[in-house]
């Protein structure tokens, strides 16, 4: 290459591009932000709302001076009169002789002091009445009006205190009301009163006295290491404080970004909220749902729309008879029904009309309480489990942009060539084939119906939603021995209505729930369909609250068909009607094979065979038959009589190893125990009765 065509190059700079043309934040709107984060602001000039009520506040305080005025000078007056009685009659000096017994040598000198007295009463008054007479003649009228308004707003200044005021004390109190609306020394007492708040400390207010629905909301600071939980646990505390209903009042935590540990959002009702009529469910005015939005479920107590997601999720509804639980499931069903989309699988062991109507479009259907329907149902949940672990395998299969994680998707469930749509079972009474003791023999052991079925479920609850499989329990025996604890430990969303005690609400709910603050056996026999909702995921109205008390929609058994043949009438229109509501029968749904069904063992044979000392064990825990999830060791060797190292020995061997629990007593407070887990107990009482069957066939 020739030299000339050589060309020098530019200098090579090393260095960063920088973007000028991004927008940069304009005066205005630092000023906005600095306005709404400023504590020199008051919060009516931040909010619409609290600039609304401050105006409100402002005009009833406008039309209410003039009475407020004439109050206080009237207090005024009786508390001037009441000064002037106690000076002239020399009060003081007279409760003093009587304290020192020198009455009779003092009495010469009360009276003439209380003469003289007198005689200035007189004197000032005669001289206040020549004043005033001068005053008049003088300027007028004018001096009348004048000297009238300096007396009034003097007297006015005396009384215008209501509380406190000076007076003779009532020896009994007259009845609170619930003034704190107007008068936020109120509120700071009655969290006093409740122990919420020390003597010395007081609330910041952080949203003042907002007329909100059918009642008042207000959010409060509490002092430093003052937490939000223990005013939701101590609610009924502070109802009393405030006089009012606890029923009435609504305590929440305020989470996220404008909340934190010690925030407190209160609402008080004017009346029971749960008094009035129930709403019918707005599913009677939808053409059609999506099974993805959450399912409307209910109202709460300030009225606000309550919505109960399902997809990804599970539920159990727990509550004694009557109490509106099927209509829960059923509300819960009904978003379900009007997806054409989805497949359901509806169980009723009440064996009564209730869920006849989803019939028409339910995959399978059944109602009934014999063993062999409990058989169907085992045989309904094999089936499921294999849709689910064929749906993974699927989903292995398919690429990113269709199946970015190993869950169902919105476009997977409605896509017909995959055949993942979203798949709910509904279970009515569910402790009936929990409970059924029909042996069968399942991969060469033998277990009881009601134990596949737990195990079933379990695996159901555990693996499922992921897959689209959304599980809807409902009993009327929330009680340890009936529900397993592996079961109720996976499902997602709990709903409690009215229950015997604590336990079973715990039971439903969750434990410790009871000491939060959540307990479903507070409700009221008469609020039919009023719960504890503790829900998987944002219920809407509460936000993130770890759970809220709701009043279900109304929704009768009219209702309920109406639903039910407007689902039929798009599944059809969409092609999706299968199963049961499509006439197919049980050989046609090619339905897997029962399990084999043995013949039962005598229960006492059974428990003959146990070892020792785990039979003593069974039959003590049968005995005091209250359901519990743990037994202390000190409980168990004062009932058997034995030594506590050789029971934890042989336990041990059995396979139940001691371990430590935090039980709660009838007193409210918690304390740890060292004993046994009634599951552990009930896993070796099945392996030895198992091992026991076999043995015998």
């Amino acid at each position: 290459m020739a030299d000339d065509a050589l060309v020098k190059a530019d200098p090579i700079l090393d260095g960063e591009l920088v973007d000028d043309t991004l927008p940069q934040p304009r005066p205005r709107k630092r000023f906005e932000s600095w306005w709404l984060r400023s504590r020199w602001v008051p919060t009516w000039l931040k909010d619409r709302n609290q600039a609304r009520q401050a105006a409100k506040d402002f005009v009833a305080g406008v039309v209410r001076s003039p009475f407020r005025c004439l109050g206080a000078v009237a207090r005024g007056l009786v508390a001037a009169a009441r000064w002037w009685r106690a000076w002239v009659t020399v009060r003081d000096f007279r409760e003093a002789a009587e304290q020192s017994e020198k009455l009779a040598d003092k009495f010469a000198d009360i009276r003439a002091l209380t003469l003289f007295r007198w005689k200035v009463t007189g004197a000032v008054a005669a001289g206040a009445a020549a004043v005033t007479l001068m005053a008049e003649l003088v300027y007028g009228t004018v001096a009348l009006w004048v000297l009238g308004g300096v007396l009034a707003v003097a007297l006015a200044v005396l009384g215008r205190q209501r509380e406190g005021s000076p007076g003779r004390k009532a020896v009994l109190a007259g009845p609170r009301t619930l003034r704190w609306t107007m008068d936020p020394q109120v509120l700071v007492d009655a969290f006093r009163d409740a122990k919420l708040v020390g003597k010395d400390e007081t609330l910041r207010l952080v949203e003042r006295a907002t007329r909100m629905g059918d009642g008042w909301a207000i959010t409060v600071d509490l002092p430093a290491t003052r937490k939000a939980a223990d005013v939701i646990k101590n609610r009924e505390a502070l109802a009393s404080a405030l006089a009012v209903d606890e029923v009435q009042l609504i305590v929440e935590r305020v989470r996220g970004n404008g909340g934190h540990a010690g925030r407190v959002a209160m609402w008080v009702a004017d009346e029971d909220p749960y008094a009035s009529a129930p709403r019918r469910t707005p599913l009677l005015d939808a053409a059609r749902w999506d099974a993805w939005r959450p399912v409307p479920f209910g109202r709460d107590a300030r009225d606000r729309r309550v919505d109960l997601p399902l997809v990804w999720t599970s539920l159990l509804v727990g509550a004694i008879p009557r109490q509106g639980k099927t209509f829960a499931a059923r509300l819960a069903a009904a978003g379900l029904v009007l997806d054409p989309f989805t497949r359901l699988y509806v169980a009723d062991f009440k064996a009564g009309k209730d869920w006849d109507a989803a019939g028409r479009v339910a995959h399978r259907f059944m109602s009934g309480d014999e063993p062999e329907h409990v058989l169907a149902l085992v045989g309904w949940l094999v089936e499921l489990v294999s849709e689910v672990q064929g749906r993974f395998r699927r989903m292995r299969e398919l690429d990113d942009e269709t199946c970015p994680e190993s869950k169902v998707t919105p476009a997977m469930s409605r896509d017909r060539a995959l055949d993942m749509p979203i798949t709910a079972i509904f279970v009515d009474e569910v402790q009936v084939p929990l409970e059924d003791r029909t042996p069968v023999k399942v991969e060469g052991k033998t277990l009881t119906a009601g134990e596949y079925v737990g195990e079933l479920l379990t695996w159901l609850a555990k693996k499922g939603p992921a897959a689209g499989i959304v599980l809807v329990l409902a009993t009327q025996r929330p009680d340890s021995k009936t529900i397993p604890s592996g079961l109720r430990a996976v499902l997602g969303s709990r709903f409690a209505l009215r229950v015997m005690d604590w336990r079973d609400s715990n039971i439903v709910l969750g434990e410790q729930m009871n000491t939060r603050g959540y307990d479903s056996s507070r409700l009221l026999a008469s609020h039919k369909g009023v719960g504890i909702l503790r829900p998987d995921g944002d219920a809407q109205a509460g936000g993130d609250v770890l759970a809220l008390t709701v009043r279900t929609y109304y929704m009768p058994n009219e209702d309920w068909q109406t639903i039910c043949r407007r689902g039929r009438e798009l599944r059809e229109a969409e092609g999706t009607l299968t199963g049961h509501a499509a006439g197919a029968s049980m050989p046609e749904l090619a339905m897997p094979a029962a399990p084999q069904i043995v013949a039962a063992p005598r229960d006492d044979a059974v428990q003959e065979r146990l070892p020792e000392p785990l039979r003593a064990v069974v039959d003590y825990l049968e005995d005091v038959a209250d359901d519990r999830e743990f037994v202390p060791t000190s409980e168990l060797t004062a009932a058997l009589g034995v030594e506590a190292k050789t029971f934890a020995a042989q336990m041990s061997e059995l396979g139940c190893r001691p371990t430590r629990y935090r039980l709660t007593g009838d007193d409210g407070r918690t304390r740890q125990f060292r004993g046994y887990l009634i599951a552990e107990i009930d896993q070796a009482r099945r392996e030895a009765a198992s091992f026991g069957v076999e043995g015998a066939s």
